[in-house]
Formats: structure tokens, sequence, C-alpha cells
């Protein structure tokens, strides 16, 4: 089913994010994920696409085998950076041949090991680019999310810059949103409001990156531009080679998060998983009687 349906029908999403493993191994624990994940009814999960689109085949047949094989609704991620207009038409004609009605459209990021990359000629160099072209190219047939950033993306100057950006995306005919992943909720309230009185009135689903790996958290959080709040630090420094520890109040923290969002009426919650389902499992459970 199409995700921007969902949303109304249901009034409330939950959904998991998942990334194409580079081995077999790691293929085996991502379905065992997604297995144990499934138990929670998922309206949608979704599926990663490698910067300059490294991952195209992976992401294609993991997309392939969840819609076929484990029947959840699955949304492909597609970067456009990296490809000409009409490789991403090709692409999305064969999603729209198995079957697939759903698509996350991004801009994508630059191969960290391609230090002179040029995008193709002719390419969509803006996510609001390849919105424009699937709409033009398949109307209505897939629905369409974007990403949003409660924070500014990293090459954003300003706010204001960053609400004008996401609003042309929301035009071109974006559906719903995805936020990146935020540890004060502050700043995804702020953040909605700013697209209200701008007259963006899609749903914006807050990510959430339950902290299991603090080392690896700080890595990412530095790269997207995330503040994580000092409080969080002062708990999470002196444990950190401590995993157990750290997943505790990880989930500790992300559970209370959830609480506020869900309270405050947020349209749903989108969970990085990174391949496994302990922490969100218990996230869930912990919300037990608010979802």
């Amino acid at each position: 089913m199409k995700i921007g349906d969902l949303l109304k029908e249901r009034g409330f999403s939950v959904s998991f994010e998942f990334f194409p493993p580079k081995t077999p191994e790691g293929e085996k624990q991502l379905f065992e994920t997604i297995g144990e994940l499934k138990k929670l009814k998922p309206t949608f999960v979704s599926v990663t696409y490698g910067a300059g689109g490294s991952t195209r085949d992976r992401t294609r047949e993991i997309v392939r085998r969840i819609h076929e094989n484990v029947g959840l609704t699955v949304m492909a991620h597609l970067t456009c950076i990296a490809h000409t207009k009409e490789e991403l038409v090709d692409i999305l004609r064969d999603y729209k041949s198995i079957g697939i009605e759903n698509i996350l459209a991004l801009r994508g990021d630059v191969p960290r090991d391609k230090l002179d990359f040029r995008s193709p000629q002719g390419a969509c160099k803006y996510a609001k680019e390849l919105v424009e072209l699937i709409r033009e190219e398949f109307g209505d047939y897939f629905s369409v999310g974007v990403a949003s950033y409660p924070e500014g993306h990293p090459e954003s100057p300003n706010m204001e810059w960053e609400i004008r950006f996401f609003k042309e995306k929301v035009l071109a005919g974006a559906d719903f949103s995805i936020t990146q992943m935020f540890f004060d909720n502050r700043y995804y309230y702020n953040f909605v409001e700013r697209c209200t009185k701008a007259g963006i009135n899609i749903p914006i689903i807050p990510g959430i990156m339950p902290i299991t790996n603090f080392k690896q958290i700080k890595k990412f959080a530095s790269m997207c531009g995330a503040t994580i709040p000092q409080s969080l630090i002062d708990r999470m420094e002196p444990v950190e080679d401590k995993p157990e520890e750290v997943a505790r109040i990880g989930i500790e923290f992300a559970t209370k998060q959830c609480e506020d969002l869900i309270r405050n009426g947020v349209p749903g919650l989108h969970f990085y998983t990174l391949n496994r389902s302990r922490a969100t499992l218990e996230i869930y459970k912990n919300l037990k009687g608010l979802i």
C-alpha cells in the first residue's frame, strides 16, 4: 500500500529503517531482525541507498525480498546525485514492475572515495528535482517521501533557507517526510512550527536513533549536525566502553523522547534500527499503552 494513504488512514505510524548488508552473515542478521520487528506490525519499513548509488542492486534485492517474502509495506530509498534521469527512470520502472509503490526521494551524499566526483550531465542535482521527475514520469503511482532536517541540513546556512528548500520538495509532490535523527525534541517542535507558518502541511515523522554504541552515534551526529544534549553526554561518556550500560541508558533516553513526542501529537515514529531489533523492541514495550 501507499504510505501516504496509510498515514491518513491510521493517524499514527510506527516504521523501521534498514540498510543493505555487505555479507551473507549480515543479510541473515537483517532478516532475523525484520522477523522480530514484523511482530510489532509496522506501518512500513524502508531500505537505504548507498552514497553515489553504491548499493543499487543490494537495495533493490532487499526491497524485493521484504515485499515478496515478508509481506510488509516497504519503501525504497533512492538518491539522484550520481544517476542520469534515464537511469533514475529505469530504476523506478523496475520498482514499479515488482509492485513497489513507495520511494524516499533523496539527493544523496557524494561518495567519500571520489574526491573529484561530478554529477552526470543532466542529472537531478537536488531531491526536489527527483520528486518532480517521479511525478512527471509516474504521476501518482508512487507515494513519495522526502527527508527533513530539524536542526538544518549541514549545507544550509540558516533555518530560513532550510524551510524554503523543504517547501520546494513539498510543492514538487512529496506526500510525507521523515526527519534526520535528533535527540532534543525542541528542535523538532520548532521545525514543525516553522513549517506550519510556511504553509507546509504534510506529515513530518520524527526519526529516532536509539543509542546502543555511543562512539558510533557521536560520529553519525557530527556528520549530520545533530546535537547530543550535554546531559546525555555526561551520562554516556563514563560508560561508553560498557555496551550494556550504553544500551540501557540509550533505551531509557529514547523511551522518554518518544513518550514526549507521542503526547505532543506526532504523526508517527521512524526508528533507525541499524539492522538490530533489541533496542527498538524494548522501547516499543516501554511505550505500551501510548501506541
